[in-house]
């Protein structure tokens, strides 16, 4: 099971914490410092795979897959039953249905549509669980409910 998905810049400020276990907020903020100090450390040509048994709010069999790309870090805190290969996949999938939605994702479009990766990443994973890997249904997802949104404003100006 996943117990967290963490966007943590270069500078270790986070920009979209997604856990799954119900952290307190200075948890939260604990588990960051703690995963942006274990990765900060490691060199671009080691493999993306750590076991996270050492951040204090996540058990032994914890591990962290992450990827980095240009100024963020996407972390994935899961169990031992998780495939480590299965959710470096999940990280490449939600990067990318980030890229076609906001046309080359930089920092800025997680701080400013903030609204829009959370439901990206509902449409992934939900309570731990990976919901869907296929890029093309997540953003036919997105679509439909941008699709519905507008019809939902342009009725209540209606009315």
């Amino acid at each position: 099971m996943i117990k967290g998905i963490f966007v943590i810049n270069n500078h270790g400020k986070p920009r979209l914490i997604k856990d799954f276990q119900r952290m307190t907020q200075p948890e939260q903020q604990q588990t960051v410092r703690e995963i942006f100090g274990l990765l900060s450390k490691r060199s671009d040509n080691v493999c993306n795979f750590l076991e996270g048994g050492s951040v204090t709010t996540f058990s032994k069999d914890t591990k962290l897959i992450y990827r980095h790309f240009a100024t963020l870090y996407f972390v994935v805190a899961a169990d031992g039953n998780e495939s480590d290969l299965g959710l470096l996949d999940l990280v490449q999938v939600f990067v990318e249905t980030l890229d076609k939605k906001f046309e080359n994702v930089c920092e800025l479009d997680l701080i400013f549509r903030s609204d829009m990766v959370h439901h990206i990443l509902d449409e992934v994973v939900m309570g731990g669980m990976v919901l869907e890997t296929s890029g093309k249904e997540i953003m036919d997802a997105v679509t439909a409910m941008e699709r519905l949104e507008l019809e939902t404003r342009s009725a209540a100006i209606k009315a």
